[in-house]
């Protein structure tokens, strides 16, 4: 069975993405970048390599996350972005068709049973 190995990211509708991210940054000391979200860099507990997750504000208007309504979208690190895809086709969820290859990795979405988009991701090798 795939399971997720950790969360890749964190992407959130905000009314002012900027002052957002500036609050952040000043409070609580997050290293936003200036494509207005942060990469935070962490050690996997089951490999060696570093890993990171992403957190990133959206503007309030982004269609990104549809066909969910939620104003948040979670992004889970897996291992085998298309086993994972074959296993929740099977198990019946609503999986999008469309996988994106990135320099970034492999992406790939799902819908939850409560109508919330999760995107998956496959980091290059």
């Amino acid at each position: 069975m795939e399971r997720v190995q950790g969360i890749g990211g964190i992407f959130f509708k905000a009314q002012d993405k900027a002052a957002l991210a500036a609050w952040y940054r000043d409070n609580l000391g997050l290293p936003v970048e200036e494509w207005g979200g942060a990469v935070i860099r962490w050690a996997d507990q089951h490999e060696p390599a570093e890993a990171t997750t992403v957190w990133s504000p959206f503007s309030a208007d982004t269609t990104y996350f549809q066909p969910s309504n939620a104003a948040f979208m979670v992004n889970f690190r897996v291992k085998d972005l298309d086993a994972m895809l074959a296993q929740l086709r099977a198990a019946g969820a609503q999986v999008d068709d469309k996988i994106e290859d990135s320099d970034f990795g492999r992406f790939g979405w799902v819908v939850d049973p409560e109508g919330n988009k999760i995107e998956l991701w496959q980091p290059p090798q």
